[in-house]
């Protein structure tokens, strides 16, 4: 059965340069540096935060080794200490965020939901969003899709892909939590599934997978900026399509119905857990793959392990592993490869990566660029999706002053801009 719904009028709520879709690393990063090139800007974010998985993810700390952009100057924000630079305090950084944004003169909207694009014939020209207000467009002479999901990329049109090639499966759910109550001085704190860390009751993650239910099972603990509080990336649901409101669902049921499991595990076996308890849980849960968009280049494994500097680079020393998650169970997938990855130097993103195909006047930021799906275990992570942000807000910038489409623009003056912005090859 389907309903008609009867033809309206939609009014525009504004017009801006740049209109960037979701707040996450790479979407607050790509709108603050293009406001900074001095055009205007407006940021949709459909959660009551800005930072996504950072913030409202409850992200533990700033994954791997990448070096130099925004995402340094993220760091020197937000960091508390010098010894603790990597970890996350996600109360403050969510005001951190916000204040760069203002500085900026960014135009935020939160509580936002951007449902469909604005198209004109293969251009796109902003989107329709909905919230408490009611149903209005926000127009933007270039567009940065920065969802995560790609979803206005996808209804825009562009072609994509999901999961892995072979399959389509794609990497597990999880929700981040805090426990308090921990003893750090005695505590362990195994942060890799390849850390088989010995404890008085045997390998930790062994025991992981014997007491944990399943597809829960590996044990990761990070300390945080807290005294006494310990973040957990323990809970696990399978089978999941992200862009899919039914599985979010069931994944966010599943992985929270794990939690008390997993403290009564951390106090049976863990030392130093003994008497913990919960005291927070992430209020957006962690998709780690879904669409992969076809762009004018793809990055791939191969080019990741030889730590290729393509001519047309916009971000630069990016250094991960291949973290993928295991598609059927707990712990690490037998392609990946983390504690034992071997190419240390870091690696470039070409510009066409962010280039969509088939619909002009868009830029992709994040986890939904052109790539390979072993090649986006290794850039998803947070840093490199915020010097991302970087290089797509100083395009877009680039594109309205001079008047063209990231199709046509030269990757080298995007890069004479960030080498004069401070980033380096």
């Amino acid at each position: 059965m389907k309903i008609v719904e009867e033809r309206r009028e939609t009014p525009v709520w504004e017009q801006v340069d740049v209109l960037v879709v979701g707040s996450g690393p790479a979407g607050v990063s790509a709108a603050i540096c293009a406001a900074r090139e001095g055009v205007s800007v407006m940021l949709l974010e459909q959660s009551g935060n800005v930072g996504g998985i950072a913030t409202e993810g409850l992200m533990s700390h700033w994954t791997g080794n990448t070096e130099g952009g925004f995402y340094d100057e993220i760091l020197e924000r937000s960091a508390d200490a010098a010894q603790m630079r990597k970890v996350i305090d996600p109360e403050r950084l969510k005001t951190i965020l916000l204040e760069m944004l203002e500085e900026a003169g960014v135009k935020l909207l939160l509580y936002t939901f951007a449902c469909a694009p604005v198209m004109e014939g293969n251009k796109i020209k902003g989107v329709i969003a909905e919230n408490k207000t009611g149903r209005g467009a926000v127009l933007g002479k270039i567009v940065v899709d920065a969802s995560g999901d790609g979803d206005i990329a996808a209804r825009a049109g562009v072609p994509y892909y999901i999961g892995r090639e072979t399959d389509g499966k794609m990497q597990p759910a999880t929700i981040m939590f805090k426990v308090a109550g921990v003893d750090v001085e005695r505590g362990v704190f195994p942060g890799g599934f390849e850390e088989h860390l010995a404890i008085p009751a045997g390998d930790i993650q062994k025991l992981g997978e014997e007491h944990l239910p399943s597809p829960a099972g590996h044990v990761l603990l990070y300390r945080s900026t807290l005294p006494g509080i310990v973040t957990c990336n323990m809970t696990n649901c399978t089978d999941i399509d992200g862009t899919k409101a039914e599985d979010l669902t069931r994944a966010t049921v599943v992985c929270r119905k794990q939690m008390e499991s997993i403290v009564h595990f951390l106090r049976e076996y863990v030392p130093g857990f003994e008497n913990c308890y919960l005291i927070s849980s992430a209020s957006l849960i962690g998709i780690r793959e879904t669409r992969h968009f076809k762009g004018e280049a793809v990055i791939t494994r191969e080019d990741i392990l030889e730590a290729r500097v393509f001519d047309d680079w916009v971000v630069t020393k990016a250094h991960f592993n291949f973290d993928v998650h295991n598609m059927t169970g707990n712990g690490l997938d037998e392609t990946g490869v983390q504690k034992n990855f071997q190419q240390k130097k870091g690696y470039t993103i070409p510009y066409g990566c962010f280039v969509p195909l088939e619909v002009d006047n868009l830029y992709l930021a994040g986890r939904n660029i052109s790539g390979t799906h072993m090649a986006h275990s290794n850039y998803r992570v947070m840093p490199i999706c915020a010097n991302m942000g970087q290089a797509v807000g100083v395009a877009a910038a680039i594109c309205v002053k001079e008047g063209t489409v990231p199709r046509e623009l030269s990757a080298a003056t995007v890069q004479r801009r960030l080498i004069e912005s401070g980033v380096q090859v």
